[in-house]
């Protein structure tokens, strides 16, 4: 008989019907002469009861059973006498998959996420974790549904890059050098003689290569993974994550703005509409409110003001911060949620920042001080999108890359597009788990990750 998935036999059967399902055991009961298995396999949320009576020929081997073996049952589905749950399962036969020895550690009682994160291998089959792998799941379908629905091509940006896009240096070296004896030239390594022929490592980002494509495809987008080898243990950082980055050729600020509400608002939505009972369980046990929250978002109006006028605003306001305020400076968490959730009251795009403080590929805007940069900052959070209308005049460009230490020519590549068709255009990016810890409440990038890296942490 074909296996029914739990979330099939719970919303989608009727009584009597015969159905085989298989999965691991939650929680065991015994009483006289019946017992109880509450059985999950991941599909959703909610286990399902299965009672075992000792009409079973192996029913004295199933009550000695463990709290996490894997159990393959056969059996009639009928309405549920008990509080709570509308359908339980008739065992008819009962087959031992895996049996789990006494010192399983997912036990019937509530773990930290601590706890959790030190048995990486086995806390997706928690309640917690179960519900943000599926709802990180959904939300992975979302973003291509997204981009689908609206023409952009998915592009795949290389990993491993000779090419640093941030400028900050902060990346994982790839060599198949002796690192004990590696080949030099006049004292300094000679990397000429490595894999690639140059200095490589793991990508921060795929902007710059994605920026390629969308001059030969106008509207594109990348979804992958990115690396940053910075030595940072908050709990907002991670030395592995996922980004979303769109880039769209003929676009400028405005657009690129236009382009990050609707989707943000999109995939609020979808997980509002198809993750109910994964959000439901974040309301009630992670962040009292994040239903309110997700539905305030979604119907939001977002606002635009320029950073010249968020530094006035936050300047004006009397609030004694911990980083002071300046013109020029980098806008910190505490600015950016006092702007959202005391001045606006709302979502909000702030552009328009100083030069100083922004890339080199952002557009220089006609005052020369500012650039054509926006970042999208939510209640309780803070910045979630960031992005800009992108340099296209390749004298200012050059200029720029100079003032910022890069090299023109270590990017002859990028440089190319504007001597050949150079178009407006613009961009932004989107940290997947930081969109993860908004959307379900989860305050440590490390328990929106399957398996985090982080400093001194790569396990599993």
């Amino acid at each position: 008989m074909e296996r029914m998935a739990i979330h099939k036999a719970l919303g989608g059967t009727s009584a009597g019907e015969l159905i085989c399902l298989k999965g691991w055991v939650r929680t065991l009961r015994t009483g006289k002469d019946v017992a109880f298995f509450a059985l999950n396999d991941g599909s959703c949320f909610a286990s399902l009861q299965v009672v075992v009576t000792p009409q079973l020929p192996n029913y004295e081997e199933l009550v000695k059973i463990g709290t996490g073996a894997c159990l393959s049952v056969q059996g009639v589905l009928v309405e549920s006498p008990a509080a709570g749950q509308r359908w339980e399962v008739q065992a008819q036969k009962v087959e031992v998959l895996g049996d789990a020895d006494s010192d399983y550690p997912l036990q019937k009682k509530r773990h930290s996420l601590e706890f959790l994160r030190s048995i990486a291998h086995l806390r997706p089959r928690s309640n917690t974790f179960g519900a943000v792998f599926r709802l990180r799941s959904a939300l992975s379908f979302a973003i291509h549904r997204f981009f689908h629905e609206r023409g952009f091509l998915y592009v795949h940006t290389p990993i491993i890059t000779a090419n640093d896009c941030e400028g900050a240096g902060e990346m994982f070296r790839v060599t198949t050098l002796d690192s004990e004896n590696p080949p030099r030239n006049s004292g300094n390594i000679d990397w000429s003689q490595d894999f690639f022929g140059e200095r490589t490592g793991l990508t921060v980002s795929g902007q710059l290569q994605g920026e390629l494509f969308a001059t030969a495809f106008s509207d594109i987008y990348t979804f992958g993974p990115t690396f940053r080898a910075e030595n940072s243990n908050t709990s907002r950082h991670a030395a592995e994550f996922w980004m979303i980055e769109p880039e769209m050729a003929f676009a400028d600020l405005e657009d690129d703005c236009r382009l990050a509400e609707d989707f943000l608002r999109y995939l609020v939505t979808y997980t509002l509409q198809h993750c109910g009972e994964d959000l439901a369980f974040f309301n009630e046990r992670v962040e009292k409110g994040l239903l309110d929250k997700l539905q305030a978002l979604a119907k939001a109006r977002f606002e635009t003001m320029t950073y010249s006028e968020a530094v006035s605003r936050l300047q004006a306001s009397g609030e004694s911060f911990q980083f002071p305020v300046a013109w020029g400076r980098d806008l910190q968490s505490e600015h950016e949620r006092y702007l959202t959730e005391k001045v606006v009251g709302g979502p909000v795009f702030v552009t328009d920042y100083p030069v100083g403080i922004k890339a080199f590929y952002m557009r220089l805007n006609n005052d020369e001080r500012t650039v054509a940069a926006m970042d999208l900052l939510v209640p309780r959070v803070g910045e979630i999108i960031g992005g800009s209308q992108r340099e296209e005049r390749l004298p200012v460009l050059q200029r720029r890359m100079e003032e910022s230490g890069i090299a023109p020519e270590s990017l002859w590549w990028y440089l190319d597009t504007r001597r050949w068709g150079s178009c407006p255009h613009a961009g932004f990016g989107l940290g997947f788990e930081r969109l993860l810890m908004y959307l379900t409440g989860m305050e440590n990038i490390r328990d929106v990750i399957p398996f985090p890296r982080t400093p001194g942490n790569a396990r599993f």
